[in-house]
């Protein structure tokens, strides 16, 4: 199988080698540049050949996000922001305007080659069949034995965890969870993890949903309680 090329754009050098070589270690060909008009040229010249972006967000030249927000007129290669700004508000911007994930510094380079490689491990599964027009399609599908979900007819890119919360509300509707049950039922492995991370990863889970469908706001919070999802 061929070497899938990944663009690092990143402007700390030391930061570009740890990944470049995490990559390249794991299978992958890393090309490094660090401004973010390189990358825009790289990519309008031929975006065919790079596979995935890993995006800083503070660049010397162009803001992180607006080099997202120029390359999703023209490209849809899946984007990761790598960034030492670890503001919710900032992770939810970096997802509305097109990213696939957001990965903050410090950080583990495995778990971001890990990251790389569910997202492109999605985009290589089958598309589902074409809805005839004749038909509208359920708010949600559960595909569990592939570990995707749908909404409204399309595929939905989330992370582990958005997906892992986003199938406990949907296998059971109408039912409120609290944060501290969400946290057992979802975040059983992870340490050193709050209650507020429940809300980091509603609020990104719905700006996903608003980029389908924002008319629509199927997850409901119940103040100072928690959440619930209606499937209808």
């Amino acid at each position: 199988m061929m070497s899938q090329t990944i663009l690092i754009v990143e402007d700390e050098v030391a930061i570009a080698q740890n990944l470049c070589y995490a990559l390249a270690t794991d299978g992958f060909t890393p090309v490094h540049v660090n401004l973010g008009q390189a990358a825009l040229d790289m990519l309008q010249s031929d975006q065919s050949k790079i596979a995935l972006i890993v995006l800083d967000v503070g660049l010397p030249d162009l803001n992180g996000f607006e080099v997202c927000r120029r390359l999703r007129q023209f490209c849809q290669t899946p984007v990761i922001f790598l960034t030492a700004r670890g503001d919710e508000i900032d992770r939810i911007v970096g997802l509305e305007i097109g990213a696939d994930d957001y990965v903050t510094k410090p950080f583990s380079p495995r778990e971001l080659v890990a990251r790389v490689r569910a997202i492109l491990r999605r985009q290589l599964l089958p598309v589902a069949a074409e809805t005839p027009l004749d038909q509208v399609p359920e708010r949600f599908e559960l595909r569990a034995d592939e570990a995707r979900i749908f909404y409204f007819g399309e595929c939905l890119t989330l992370t582990r965890y958005e997906y892992l919360l986003l199938k406990t509300l949907i296998e059971r509707p109408n039912f409120l969870f609290s944060r501290a049950q969400l946290m057992d039922l979802v975040w059983t492995h992870a340490a050193n993890t709050m209650d507020r991370t429940v809300d980091t990863h509603i609020k990104s889970i719905r700006a996903k949903l608003k980029l389908i469908n924002d008319q629509d706001d199927p997850i409901q919070t119940h103040r100072g309680m928690g959440y619930s999802i209606a499937l209808a």
